[in-house]
C-alpha cells in the first residue's frame, strides 16, 4: 500500500506541478500585456490579481480546515510571496517574459542555500558549486554588458530569491497543513498586503485590461491549488526538474502575443543554469 501511494504521488505530484506552471504561464502573459500595452501600474495588477484569486479558489478549498496551530509560519510565508510578487510583477511590466522566465529558473539554486543556511542541510562542495554555474548562466541572461541591458532585469531574479524562501516555507507546512488551508492562507493573507503596495499607484485599471487582470487572477488560482497539492504529494527535490518546463512554455506565449524572441544567449545561459540545476537535484535525490 505504501509502495502504490508512492507511486502514485511519483506521477500525480509532477503532474500537478507541471499544469500549475502552465497556468502561472498563461497569467504571466496576461500581467505582461495589462502592464505593457495599457500601461496599468504592477502593484494595482498584483493586487486585483491576487483579489480575484482568493474568489475563485474558494470553490477549491471550502471543506478545508480554517484553522491552524502555525499562524507564523504561515505568515512568513506570505510575506516572503508577496515580496516576490511585488518583484516579479514589476519586473514584467519592463523585461522581456522570456528574460524574466529564464532568469526564474534560478529559484531552485536558492533553495539549495536557503536550505543549508536555514534548514542546517548540508552545503557540500557540489551544491556550492552549482550554485556558482547557475550564478553564471543568469550572468550571460542578464548580459549587463549589453546596451540593452536595465536595472529592472534584477527584479526576476529578486522574486526568485524570495519565491525559493516561501516554497522552503511551503514544503515545512505541508506536514501539518492542509492543501486547501495553504492555499486560503495565502490568498487571503496576500490581500491586505498586496493593497498596502498599491495604494501610490491607486486601484484603478483600464476597462481595456480588466479582462485580462480577472483571466490572470483565475489562472493563479487553479496554480496555486495545484502547486501546493504537488507539494503534498511529492518530495521538493523531486519536483524540481519539472519546473524547467515553464521556459518553453512562457517563451511560447511571449512569441505568440508579444513577439519576444529570445536571442541565442539566453538558451546558453538557460541550458547553464539547467545544468546546474540538475546537479543540485542529483545530490537531493
Amino acid at each position: 500500500m505504501i509502495q502504490m501511494n508512492m507511486t502514485r504521488g511519483a506521477v500525480a505530484g509532477p503532474l500537478c506541478f507541471v499544469i500549475a506552471g502552465a497556468l502561472f504561464a498563461g497569467a504571466n502573459t496576461a500581467v505582461q500585456g495589462a502592464g505593457m500595452l495599457y500601461g496599468v501600474p504592477s502593484p494595482t495588477i498584483a493586487f486585483w490579481q491576487y483579489a480575484v484569486a482568493c474568489v475563485a479558489a474558494l470553490p477549491l478549498v471550502w471543506r478545508a480546515p480554517w484553522r491552524t496551530t502555525r499562524p507564523l509560519m504561515h505568515l512568513l510565508r506570505v510575506v516572503l510571496a508577496a515580496v516576490g510578487v511585488q518583484m516579479w510583477v514589476a519586473g514584467l511590466a519592463y523585461v522581456p517574459i522570456w528574460q524574466a522566465v529564464a532568469l526564474i529558473l534560478t529559484s531552485p539554486l536558492f533553495v539549495t542555500l536557503g536550505a543549508g543556511l536555514f534548514l542546517r542541510e548540508a552545503l557540500t562542495v557540489p551544491r556550492i558549486m552549482a550554485v556558482v554555474l547557475g550564478a553564471f548562466g543568469g550572468a550571460l541572461i542578464l548580459a549587463p554588458w549589453s546596451e540593452a541591458f536595465t536595472w529592472a532585469a534584477f527584479l526576476p531574479v529578486g522574486a526568485a530569491a524570495f519565491w525559493a524562501a516561501s516554497s522552503l516555507v511551503t514544503k515545512r507546512l505541508t506536514a501539518t497543513e492542509d492543501a486547501g488551508t495553504l492555499t486560503l492562507a495565502l490568498l487571503i493573507l496576500l490581500l491586505p498586503v498586496n493593497g498596502l503596495a498599491a495604494l501610490g499607484a491607486g486601484f484603478t485599471v483600464a476597462s481595456q485590461a480588466l479582462w485580462l487582470v480577472a483571466l490572470s487572477g483565475l489562472l493563479v488560482a487553479g496554480a496555486q491549488y495545484l502547486l501546493v497539492r504537488a507539494y503534498v504529494l511529492a518530495d521538493a527535490a523531486y519536483l524540481q526538474p519539472f519546473d524547467h518546463l515553464k521556459l518553453p512554455l512562457n517563451v511560447g506565449l511571449g512569441l505568440v502575443f508579444f513577439g519576444f524572441a529570445p536571442p541565442g544567449l539566453m538558451w546558453v545561459g538557460a541550458g547553464v543554469i539547467i545544468v546546474a540545476s540538475a546537479w543540485v537535484m542529483r545530490e537531493e535525490v
